[in-house]
């Protein structure tokens, strides 16, 4: 049996993405030497990030089991290296394709990526529940999603979403932890344990700034940014590092609760912000008969809607209305969004559909060449 070729080696490796940076690993200089036996045992060398990258053993996985399938191929064997200070320098230069430092990429007029900031004008309305399941539901749908876990008191992102290991440090930049094909972040990362955060505004803002300009997330369709409740210093800093986000009012259908969301989503007036629409949580719990139970009343995401539509003179939909669902908090406990864990269940349905109005949705001609010529005089 013929034994393969180094191009088809390289071929079969091109097709091994790097976990955290989801770019083949030919492309970013990690493939440090192939050797090809007459025997058919093919050594590949592969040079790590750093050296206690998270997902060397996936990385391993990958590279053996893209090699295995070549003709003539009887045994793979993984070293894995890591690389030098001017390689990562390299590496992280290519990966901000000539970017200057600490820069904002959403913030940039070319940015194609929707930025949505899920807001709401009081704790406990399910808004991070909302966040990581319309996340993980983007996802699904083939668009490429980043969170930012805005929360910094209250951060519970990384739980819900199941991520298992803390970011990987290229330098200066930061490499965020994928999970469900979501690309996440959060302060809970850098904390030890449960330990809580206290910080005054200006730390608050920094630590924003550095989840938005340090990390890399790559050419992202759609980042969502979970915000803490309220119209505080991350609200108004949201608004100065990203003017182009769209708040997404989550609220319940409580007369109390939708007062005080009417306030969160009000913030747009004064920071010239769009409002992509109101989402109504824990909205009626449907019981074995088929009949359906208001406990906390009803009317309140529609009142949010109308209400907003009036202040800001433009139209402000509802978006979907999400019923009370055992799996939703079970999902968000075991790390495992119910709009994939259940994907039938009543609110992983409304959650899908409010996921799919909002993906539909052009990113827009910004930063895209027409193809246009000026007209000789």
């Amino acid at each position: 049996m013929p034994i393969p070729t180094p191009d088809q080696v390289h071929a079969a490796l091109a097709t091994v993405n790097d976990p955290e940076i989801k770019r083949p690993i030919t492309d970013l200089g990690m493939v440090q030497d192939v050797a090809i036996g007459d025997d058919g045992v093919v050594a590949v060398t592969i040079l790590l990030t750093v050296a206690g990258c998270p997902l060397k053993e996936t990385l391993t996985r990958d590279t053996t089991a893209a090699v295995s399938r070549l003709e003539g191929v009887t045994d793979v064997k993984v070293t894995l290296g890591v690389m030098t200070d001017d390689q990562r320098g390299a590496l992280r230069d290519s990966l901000r394709g000539g970017a200057p430092q600490k820069e904002i990429p959403f913030a940039q007029p070319n940015s194609l990526t929707r930025v949505y900031a899920v807001a709401s004008g009081k704790g406990g309305v399910g808004k991070s529940s909302v966040t990581v399941n319309l996340a993980a539901a983007f996802a699904e749908q083939g668009l490429r999603v980043g969170v930012v876990d805005a929360d910094v008191y209250g951060f519970s992102v990384p739980r819900m979403l199941g991520v298992e290991h803390k970011p990987t440090q290229l330098d200066d930049m930061i490499l965020p932890p994928v999970a469900h094909d979501v690309k996440v972040i959060s302060i809970g990362m850098f904390v030890p344990g449960n330990q809580p955060v206290v910080w005054r505004g200006p730390m608050l803002h920094r630590a924003l700034q550095q989840f938005l300009g340090d990390v890399f997330w790559g050419d992202l369709d759609v980042l969502l940014l979970d915000l803490p409740p309220g119209t505080g210093d991350i609200a108004i800093s949201v608004s100065q590092l990203i003017p182009t986000a769209e708040i997404l009012v989550v609220t319940t259908p409580q007369q109390a609760a939708a007062e005080v969301a009417e306030r969160a989503g009000s913030i747009a007036l004064q920071t010239k912000q769009r409002i992509a629409g109101v989402i109504e949580n824990m909205s009626w719990l449907e019981l074995p008969d088929g009949s359906r139970q208001e406990i906390f009343g009803s009317g309140g995401g529609q009142a949010v809607a109308e209400s907003l539509t009036r202040s800001i003179g433009a139209t402000v939909p509802l978006l979907g209305q999400i019923p009370l669902d055992t799996r939703l908090r079970e999902g968000g406990d075991a790390g495992a969004p119910v709009v994939l864990s259940a994907p039938d269940s009543p609110a992983a349905v409304v959650l899908r559909g409010i996921a799919k109005q909002l993906g539909q949705k052009a990113r827009g001609l910004a930063g895209r060449s027409l193809g246009l010529t000026p007209a000789g005089r």
